[in-house]
């Protein structure tokens, strides 16, 4: 039998997005209601050293460090529920999101922290070595890779401006690309190629990543020429993806104002989406800076913002009577 809750503060995901929006919610006695979805705890559950999240003097590991979230937010208040919401019904007050186990929820305010997802090439080899020399973030894992040899797979801006990033790091940055011209911009194009330690491989696509089990580790990826030629092997010690991020809003299209990519457009300085009480937080509308950071920092103003108009509304609600 299908079961109903309500909160006035509700929550779908729970990535740093979404836990510190609990942490901050129920610190304001809002009794928050937070619906996990597909993956609990967001990318960070696949990140395994993290260096640069403020607070920890040691590298520390991003499980653990969505474990200490989720049970901070536990401890102030929050309620955590196990499921994936298949279906949000914007058009009702209070909000209405339905799960694939048949239960309800509903909230007179909606933070939405779905976050987005690296897209892969999907090999099986790749999936073996994520967190292990195979990383879709620069940013986060660049550093990990001082003075050794890396690669990256793409051709538009974001594979270029994670290959110029990487040449702070690694002695030798390889970008692969499938095709004989890039896509990036004219300017980034012009950055890559002055650049000493980038080299492009062209018209070549990646078809296995090799490594050795002690240490777990990548040594080289196999490479296929797309031209029908043979195959080779390119020795490296890290392998960075660079083909995109897809946010999960299939769900919210339709509802809310996106933008190409299927990012949610929010009022610049908010977290305010174009549906009064709906909120959005983190990757799921953040597709410049994609860190945990700056995730948590956007929860946070989600439930300030949420705590702001649900004020708003009971004022205007006892006006009315």
């Amino acid at each position: 039998m299908a079961n109903s809750k309500h909160s006035k503060v509700l929550i779908l995901g729970s990535g740093p997005a979404g836990l510190t929006a609990a942490i901050y919610a129920a610190r304001a006695n809002l009794k928050p209601l937070l619906v996990h979805g597909l993956q609990p705890g967001g990318q960070m559950t696949i990140t395994t050293d993290v260096e640069n999240y403020p607070g920890f003097a040691d590298i520390v590991q991003g499980p653990w460090l969505m474990e200490q979230m989720q049970k901070q937010a536990e401890v102030v208040g929050t309620e955590m529920v196990a499921d994936i919401v298949s279906k949000v019904e914007f058009n009702r007050r209070p909000f209405l999101c339905i799960g694939d186990s048949g239960n309800q929820y509903s909230g007179d305010s909606l933070i939405l922290s779905t976050g987005a997802e690296a897209r892969w090439l999907g090999l099986d080899s790749e999936s073996q070595y994520q967190g292990f020399g195979v990383s879709a973030c620069a940013t986060c894992d660049g550093f990990f890779f001082r003075d050794k040899t890396v690669a990256v797979v793409g051709g538009g801006n974001t594979a270029v401006e994670e290959a110029l990033f990487l040449t702070n790091f690694a002695r030798k940055v390889w970008l692969i690309h499938r095709r004989d011209e890039l896509r990036a911009e004219k300017i980034l194009q012009d950055r890559l190629f002055a650049n000493e330690r980038v080299e492009v491989l062209w018209q070549h696509r990646v078809e296995e990543v090799l490594g050795k089990s002690k240490p777990k580790s990548v040594v080289a990826v196999k490479l296929r020429s797309v031209n029908g030629g043979g195959t080779r092997d390119l020795p490296i010690d890290g392998l960075f993806i660079a083909i995109g991020h897809s946010p999960n809003t299939t769900l919210f299209k339709g509802d809310l104002d996106m933008d190409k990519d299927g990012y949610i457009n929010t009022k610049p300085g908010t977290t305010e989406t174009n549906v009064a009480g709906v909120f959005a937080a983190g990757d799921v509308q953040d597709k410049t800076y994609r860190q945990a950071v700056t995730a948590a920092g956007s929860g946070c103003m989600a439930a300030l913002e949420a705590e702001k108009y649900l004020k708003i509304s009971d004022v205007s609600a006892r006006a009315a009577e």
